[in-house]
């Protein structure tokens, strides 16, 4: 029980989460006088999903999570888990970016509107943007990340600075995770430009990536990998069997995101208008043939009289 009670900690990050709160509550209530109730209801449920996402992130930062990431690599790969995909999944399904644009001032927000649509530097600032959101950019990155920060050399030295730690490693994790997510969950304004098929191939491949990088660090090794956990005072567990647990729990916990996402995602594909078959077909470049009324037989017409 004390795993689970001690080792709480105040870490600057709740700041920052209780200004991004209030900023979404003034957000709300500004849209709530110009909008209709359905759509004030649905921006309130969607908040719930949103804070949820938040409320993770600060679990994961100041619960007892964080404090023994720094003695057992499995309970970083929870930690890791939880900031580039649990976390990421509700905020994104929580969609609070008009929210959050309508919590600042009136004209603080037009005049961003203005530099970004009609500024000098507005066709480069759309041209990142748009490369930034691509879906292939996003999943592309997201794996990048994922498997760059596990290697040896770039994880020890994170680990022992806590600048690389949080602002490049943690930082990377959510935001390329938030990217990802973007390409897969509908969240307003922001449209899903892949298809179903291609959400289904990323998913498929994301999952792959980590049973591969979960097999590398268990299967297919002898030793532990990182230093900084080689001599960890007071820790009865062994490194190499404790890297063990951490690729389980990489392999394990993948399946958790993945196969909802994939169900989601295969649905998503037979209830399109092209349908499963014919998506699979352009996948391929394949000719899909006639439709399935160029093999009936006329209908016969009756003379009159």
């Amino acid at each position: 029980m004390s795993y689970v009670v001690d080792n709480w900690s105040f870490d600057p990050f709740i700041i920052v989460v209780a200004f991004v709160v209030v900023l979404h509550e003034l957000g709300l209530a500004n849209l709530r006088r110009r909008s209709v109730a359905e759509r004030t209801r649905k921006r309130r449920l969607n908040s719930l999903l949103f804070y949820g996402g938040l409320a993770l992130l600060l679990v994961t930062v100041t619960s007892p999570i964080d404090y023994w990431s720094g003695d057992y690599l499995f309970v970083h790969m929870i930690e890791h888990i939880m900031i580039a995909f649990f976390a990421p999944i509700l905020i994104v399904a929580g969609a609070p970016w008009l929210p959050l644009l309508h919590g600042f001032p009136v004209g603080f927000r037009r005049r961003l509107v203005r530099a970004l649509l009609l500024g000098r530097l507005s066709p480069g600032l759309r041209s990142v943007g748009r490369f930034i959101v691509n879906p292939w950019t996003a999943l592309v990155s997201f794996n990048a990340v994922m498997v760059l920060w596990h290697v040896p050399a770039l994880f020890d030295v994170a680990e022992e600075n806590q600048v690389i730690h949080i602002g490049l490693m943690h930082a990377s994790l959510f935001l390329t995770g938030t990217l990802f997510w973007l390409q897969i969950i509908p969240s307003y304004p922001f449209r899903v430009k892949a298809s179903p098929l291609w959400q289904i191939g990323a998913i498929i491949s994301t999952n792959v990536v980590m049973f591969v990088l979960a097999m590398t660090l268990s299967l297919f090794s002898e030793s532990s990998w990182y230093a900084v956990y080689a001599h960890v005072p007071g820790v009865g567990l062994s490194p190499y069997a404790d890297q063990q647990i951490g690729a389980a729990v990489l392999w394990i916990c993948g399946d958790f995101w993945a196969i909802p996402a994939l169900a989601v995602c295969i649905r998503r594909a037979m209830d399109s208008k092209e349908g499963f078959s014919l998506g699979v077909d352009r996948l391929f470049h394949r000719d899909p043939g006639p439709p399935l009324e160029a093999f009936r037989a006329p209908a016969e017409r009756v003379p009159p009289g």
